[in-house]
């Protein structure tokens, strides 16, 4: 069947989105293909439309569980057979998804970057046609990109572990330097790269100054004076998530929170209201949004400021999906930037922990394995900065990844041992007799630790994990897999461990300081004296030829000023505070650093292994900025 028939028969439409014809031709004619188009602009069909017209499997990669479930349930409508693999899936369901994915009853599979780690999942792949390896978020790979994830570094090497036949990069957010990025990750030719621009004529963008005081009222007039439609506000904290939504509420709007903080369930039935509503408010954080398929978005507001342009270019993309009028809407109150600054500095391990980290790394030996957790944990250095910080030692030559496995498993057998043997017969029998014995029994789960077996065994350990794959899938025993280890080779030592140290720290701070500059971008993007819209495109490489006509200055020929911060000073009942704190909870939080933390209600590994989120003194001061803390703590 012809693309345009099954762009017809499938999906509905009579013709393609600009960009989209052109990437699946790519990908047809068998080369790799990048694009980039604005959120909302029609990314996806790139994949699912080939993915009917191709003989094995549709493998995406996502890191956004939002994204798959709207697709899947939209997909599934269309009669195409779709399936996900996540952290929500019961051991029974993955059986069924992965038994589908071999018998090659599944057209297009969804998983997370994360799922790479899964021996099991890569084991069984090594049998799987992959004729399309799809990335989302692919700006994820660059280091130069807002949200660079170390995991996203290794997918291209997956991809031909996988003998994937092409692979399709796409992003809503790729500067330039970001797209050659990705294209030379993803060994992608530059004339296979499809940039459709930034521009959206039914986006109006509104950048409102304010002072903190006003903001609450603003926001009510706002959604009191507009037509009612499907509203997302967006909140920088969790507890403002909360206080937001009840607000609201307490003014007869149909307003309820979304946060990370939330119950899965809670979580769950807010989206599915939310997707049904159509004048329902959901006061969010970041968390929610991503892949939320829902066209008809009228009003995105920013309660607080957002991260930086790559940010707020994603998270305005939801509003208006269906191509009618809608309206952004930023209340900018100069009181955000301190929070959204002590993020950025709570993410920057000091250069004591980036030294412990290094010490730990280099005397393991040649080849050793290590957990990130209990890595993260020894030297109280966030998981995602750990990752970040051994993929610098990757790609600088000194390690080289190897693959991710599990240290153990856990089993609960759906019938007796002597009811699985009888199914075996001669030496399959005895090595599988001989593998449940080196289990133990706890209460209903019994555990194998695989190293340890595999030595007592003499047997390699892609065979334990067959054989145990193997008795999951026939339904003979429930399997899960625990205690994830990474495996490492040393390709050079350093010359200098506390010179290597200081060169990782200087590239962690770098880092921050590109996230203060994101953040001074944003204000300066609310300031300017020109087309802000013109401005945002050009930003992401695809300048506009004339003022766009619907952003706040082309409406008002004027620019505006964010009101200059107030300086806050420590008062003598914060400074008592700062020091009893310090004194009763340094030897727990490790350093003056973690006590600014602590206080700044930013979270880490420390004050989790100390159990101290639950204190109530724990971001007393999120008021005040991380280095004025610090600095309190320093002169005491």
């Amino acid at each position: 069947m012809l693309l345009p028939e099954l762009l017809k028969k499938y999906f509905g439409f009579d013709e393609f989105r600009e960009g989209q014809q052109e990437v699946i031709e790519n990908l047809v004619a068998g080369r790799s293909a990048a694009a980039v188009f604005p959120t909302g602009g029609g990314k996806s069909l790139c994949y699912q439309l080939p993915a009917l017209a191709f003989e094995g499997l549709t493998l995406v990669v996502s890191p956004l569980i939002a994204l798959m479930k709207d697709q899947i349930d939209a997909l599934e409508v269309k009669g195409i057979a779709a399936r996900r693999l996540d952290s929500t899936l019961s051991a029974d369901e993955y059986k069924a998804v992965m038994d589908d994915v071999r018998n090659g009853r599944v057209k297009l599979l969804y998983v997370a970057p994360e799922r790479f780690n899964n021996e099991r999942f890569r084991e069984s792949m090594q049998r799987v046609k992959v004729s399309l390896f799809a990335v989302d978020e692919a700006h994820c790979i660059s280091e130069w990109g807002h949200n660079f994830r170390p995991d996203y570094l290794k997918l291209a090497g997956f991809a031909k572990q996988f003998r994937a036949e092409r692979i399709l990069a796409l992003t809503a957010t790729a500067t330039p330097p970001v797209l050659q990025d990705v294209c030379r990750v993803f060994e992608i030719d530059e004339s296979c790269a499809t940039c459709t621009g930034f521009y959206r004529s039914n986006l109006t963008l509104l950048l409102t100054p304010l002072l903190e005081s006003q903001r609450d009222n603003f926001l009510i007039d706002r959604l009191k004076e507009r037509a009612a439609g499907p509203t997302i506000v967006y909140v920088t904290l969790q507890k403002t998530a909360m206080d937001v939504a009840a607000l609201l509420v307490s003014h007869g709007f149909d307003a309820k929170p979304y946060h990370a903080g939330l119950k899965p369930e809670i979580r769950v039935e807010t989206q599915d209201w939310f997707l049904a509503s159509d004048s329902g408010i959901v006061v969010a954080t970041i968390a929610f949004g991503m892949g939320v398929d829902k066209p008809n978005i009228r009003y995105v507001y920013h309660y607080n400021m957002p991260k930086g342009l790559e940010n707020y270019s994603q998270e305005i993309g939801r509003a208006g999906r269906d191509g009618k009028p809608s309206t952004c809407d930023v209340l900018a109150c100069s009181e955000d930037l301190t929070v959204l600054e002590n993020f950025a500095h709570g993410d920057t391990p000091t250069l004591d922990s980036v030294s412990r980290l290094v010490n730990e790394l280099f005397s393991q030996g040649e080849q050793f394995d290590v957990s990130y957790y209990d890595l993260s944990g020894a030297t109280d250095i966030r998981l995602l900065v750990i990752r970040t910080l051994i993929t610098y030692l990757e790609l600088d030559g000194y390690l080289e990844g190897g693959s991710a496995f599990y240290s153990g498993y856990q089993f609960k057998p759906n019938m007796s041992s002597a009811e699985i043997l009888a199914k075996f017969s001669g030496e399959r029998r005895d090595f599988l007799r001989s593998v449940l014995a080196q289990s133990k029994k706890k209460r209903t789960w019994f555990s194998i630790e695989l190293d340890h077996a595999c030595r007592t065994l003499g047997q390699p350990r892609e065979r334990l994990v067959a054989a145990l794959d193997y008795l999951g899938e026939q339904g003979m025993l429930e399997l899960k897999a625990e205690g994830v280890r990474n495996r490492y080779k040393v390709l050079r030592a350093p010359d200098d461990l506390d010179e290597l140290a200081v060169r990782l720290h200087d590239q962690v701070l770098l880092r921050e300081q590109r996230e203060l500059e994101r953040l001074d971008q944003v204000v300066h993007f609310i300031e300017l004296a020109a087309c802000q819209v013109g401005h945002l495109c050009a930003h992401f490489g695809s300048p506009l030829a004339a003022n766009c006509g619907h952003c706040s200055w082309c409406l008002s020929g004027q620019s505006q000023q964010v009101s200059e911060r107030t300086s806050v000073a420590v008062s003598e009942a914060e400074r008592t505070l700062i020091h009893k704190v310090a004194s009763e909870l340094l030897g727990r939080l490790g350093d003056d650093v973690g006590v600014a933390r602590f206080l700044c209600g930013l979270s880490s590994p420390a004050i989790s292994k100390a159990r101290l989120q639950g204190d109530s003194r724990f971001g007393r001061l999120e008021h005040l900025a991380y280095r004025q803390v610090l600095a309190e703590l320093k002169n005491r």
